[in-house]
């Protein structure tokens, strides 16, 4: 029987998923793999500051970290990081964040040792060449003073750690792989302006006995391509994934230049290449390629027997699927659903007996206060660069409705809407369980996690639909959401809240400046100031916004037109700002310039930085803390009282609590 709910306005119930809860509950993981018969993933560890470990799992499932403290597993190649582990034989060798060095440790314990010495280099994307006895590296080198930074592909001698380059010329080198009898080598490299999933090269070259590249030739087929994730199968053919038939699917090369796309399917087999190490597919000792695809944000995994061509879905009760790993028969991979919170998963691939390992949460919470995501699909505006298009285009998005077992809204009442934002602005959202989502529609504040147009995930059409126009179709799609959302009775139209962080801050900062549907926005370590941030950034997204915005400074027109910042006279929503003070990607003048400028204006606003914390927060406090002052801030905007104590912050300019 169903228990009697109290009548609570919005944004006041009482919830269990409090941010210390979710701090203290959470870790983040990563990289399952196998080896000799024992298991290992990465842990990201809110509670040891964002602290990276690896941990194993013996065959008795006995679990134990492996790197002590305070080594920390993560590399700052593109800022981004990734691939910042890999084990080989008896020991593992990894980058440490403090000094960026790679160290190497015995996987039965004992202290890390330094393997190399090279302060101005960093390593990502490692792959052992053990007929040479060597690692190969995606290398980024801050060795030339006052220039950017430069990449290439170099070795590191496993016993002496020494580092040697390998091959250079291009801006951006990833995903180097080894053909099994060791006599092949591919890669990928993209030039300036592109970003990795704008056009990239993918390159083959031969392996002499010293160890040196020949016959060094590029493989691509034609301009404006994406290729990603180069890998041979055991039969030391190579495949590669490509987005030519208009979504990334899968590859095998053939030299007489046609390729066979061996997937076949309107689906994402590949990912946006943020970060190194990503895998979507994988090969099992026959030959079978075991892969993981993506329809409108949800993952199915499947196998693809390349004599046949024939694709078969392997059933799982999951909805998002990455890290793919083989060992043998058994697949290890990363997996998560709406109800399901990430989790390490084994997988056999003879019996499909699915076994959960690790769960990144292991807080036991009752169900019933958990928001069951709805897919929606909506109409959306117009490009304002094609005036003469006629028809309507459709956006997509994640709809959470306030929910609590305890409690429903007042009569005559319509839940607050918080319009989530993802990075990138290349990226995307899924309905993976999330207690930061949770968190809100726990206390009756309704969701929508927005994939806008310009989001991975539905093929390169769709991808592509920003460039020229990051400021404008995302945020026409913010508010055409909104509209739907408030047509359909399903949130307050004087309660419309909008946050992102990174790229979604910029679209946040945006949507408060250049629309009057939202009343109040939290920007986290957002992007006020497009020219301030092609000037003053890291290399990685250094010419980003050429494709996204317009070539610099040729149009610095667009630049200063689209930038919030120049055009605080339009704004007349309140905002709150987290930022980390050590953040390159996007400096903390960019929040400052924007919180003096609302200040001055006489609008609503709270600044939090956070010392010590990069682009992103890792250390648990900030994370509680920035959740916590996000729900004060809106509860003053909204008029509701929070069923939290939450230790206050100033909010200059607040004159008046609107009544409800």
């Amino acid at each position: 029987m169903e228990t009697q709910k109290n009548k609570t306005a919005y944004g006041s119930w009482e919830s269990p998923i409090t941010s210390e809860l979710i701090v203290a509950g959470s870790i983040g993981v990563s990289g399952p793999t196998l080896h000799n018969n024992e298991m290992y993933w990465t842990e990201s560890r809110p509670q040891e500051g964002g602290r990276n470990v690896l941990v194993r799992r013996n065959e008795e499932g006995l679990e134990s970290d492996v790197n002590p403290a305070p080594f920390n597993i993560r590399t700052r190649v593109h800022e981004y990081g990734g691939g910042a582990c890999l084990i080989h034989e008896d020991a593992y060798y990894f980058s440490n964040f403090e000094d960026q060095q790679v160290y190497k440790q015995a996987l039965n314990g004992g202290e890390p040792e330094k393997m190399s010495a090279e302060p101005q280099l960093r390593f990502a994307d490692g792959t052992v060449d053990s007929f040479h006895q060597r690692i190969i590296y995606v290398v980024e080198d801050h060795s030339r003073s006052g220039q950017e930074a430069e990449n290439y592909l170099a070795t590191m001698n496993l016993d002496t750690g020494k580092v040697e380059l390998l091959t250079k010329g291009e801006d951006f080198y990833a995903a180097p792989a080894l053909s099994p009898n060791g006599r092949q080598l591919a890669w990928i490299t993209w030039q300036h302006p592109n970003m990795p999933w704008d056009e990239t090269t993918l390159w083959l070259a031969d392996i002499n006995q010293d160890g040196d590249l020949e016959n060094q030739h590029c493989l691509q087929r034609s301009k404006d391509h994406s290729f990603q994730q180069p890998s041979f199968s055991p039969d030391n053919a190579l495949y590669y994934i490509s987005d030519e038939s208009g979504w990334w699917n899968i590859y095998q090369y053939q030299e007489n230049d046609s390729d066979i796309n061996v997937s076949k399917v309107k689906a994402e087999f590949g990912v946006p290449h943020w970060v190194f190490g990503q895998c979507t597919y994988r090969f099992t000792p026959d030959g079978t390629i075991v892969c993981v695809y993506g329809i409108n944000n949800e993952s199915i995994l499947a196998t693809i027997d390349l004599k046949t061509l024939n694709l078969q879905v392997i059933e799982t009760p999951f909805t998002s699927i990455s890290g793919l790993n083989i060992c043998d028969s058994q697949l290890t991979y990363i997996a998560a659903s709406s109800s399901r919170f990430p989790s390490v998963v084994i997988q056999d691939l003879n019996t499909l007996e699915i076994k959960v390992i690790k769960t990144s949460n292991q807080l036991d919470i009752d169900e019933a206060y958990f928001s069951m995501p709805k897919t929606i699909e909506f109409k959306t505006g117009q490009r304002k660069s094609d005036p003469l298009a006629t028809d309507q285009e459709v956006a997509h998005g994640f709809y959470y409705p306030a929910t609590n077992k305890d409690f429903h809204g007042l009569d005559n009442e319509l839940p607050p809407l918080l319009l989530m934002l993802h990075g990138g602005p290349t990226g995307a959202t899924s309905n993976a369980l999330s207690l930061a989502k949770q968190f809100w529609t726990s206390r009756g504040v309704a969701v929508l996690d927005l994939n806008y147009r310009g989001s991975t995930g539905y093929g390169r059409q769709y991808r592509d639909k920003l460039r020229g126009n990051w400021g404008i179709t995302d945020v026409e799609d913010c508010v055409a959401v909104c509209d739907f959302l408030v047509d359909q009775q399903l949130a307050d139209p004087n309660r419309l809240a909008i946050r992102g962080g990174s790229a979604g801050g910029y679209t946040t900062l945006c949507a408060l400046t250049f629309t009057d549907t939202f009343k109040a926005g939290a920007s986290h370590f957002g992007v006020s100031d497009l020219e301030a941030l092609a000037l003053d950034t890291h290399k990685f997204e250094s010419r980003y916004l050429d494709s996204v915005v317009g070539p610099y400074p040729e149009r610095q027109d667009i630049y200063r037109e689209r930038s919030p910042i120049h055009h605080t006279d339009q704004l007349n929503s309140a905002c709150i700002f987290f930022q980390g003070l050590e953040d390159k990607v996007v400096p903390p003048n960019q929040a400052e310039m924007m919180v003096k400028a609302l200040e001055d204006k006489g609008l609503p606003v709270a600044y939090v930085p956070f010392e010590g914390e990069q682009h992103g927060f890792r250390q648990g406090k900030n994370i509680k803390r920035s959740l916590d002052l996000e729900l004060y801030f809106y509860a003053k905007i909204f008029g509701f009282t929070t069923a939290d104590h939450i230790e206050p912050i100033e909010i200059k300019n607040l004159r008046h609590i609107p009544t409800l």
